[in-house]
C-alpha cells in the first residue's frame, strides 16, 4: 500500500478508501479472468477470501494511524450526558 502524502486527515482517509476501492477493482478483475477455469473452484474462492482479508487488513491498519476526530462539542456533550 502506498502511503497517502501529507495533507488534512480527512483527506488521508479519502485517499486509503480509495487505495481498497481500487486494490478490491483490480482484485475482481483478475479473478473474473480466472473463473473462466472451473478446474479448481475451491481454491480461487480461498485466495479470493485471502485477498479481501488482507486488503481489509491494510486498510484497518492504515486507518488507525489516522483516526477519525470527532467535533469537541459531540465528545463534550458526551461527557456530560
Amino acid at each position: 500500500m502506498i502511503r497517502p502524502s501529507s495533507g488534512t486527515r480527512d483527506t488521508v482517509r479519502r485517499s486509503i478508501a480509495d487505495q481498497l476501492l481500487g486494490a478490491l477493482d483490480e482484485l475482481v478483475v483478475r479473478h473474473r479472468a480466472l473463473a473462466l477455469h472451473d478446474e479448481h473452484i475451491e481454491l480461487h474462492a480461498e485466495l479470493i477470501a485471502a485477498e479481501v482479508a488482507h486488503q481489509l487488513a491494510i486498510t484497518r491498519s492504515a486507518l488507525h494511524r489516522h483516526p477519525q476526530v470527532r467535533p469537541a462539542s459531540t465528545d463534550a456533550a458526551r461527557h456530560t450526558g
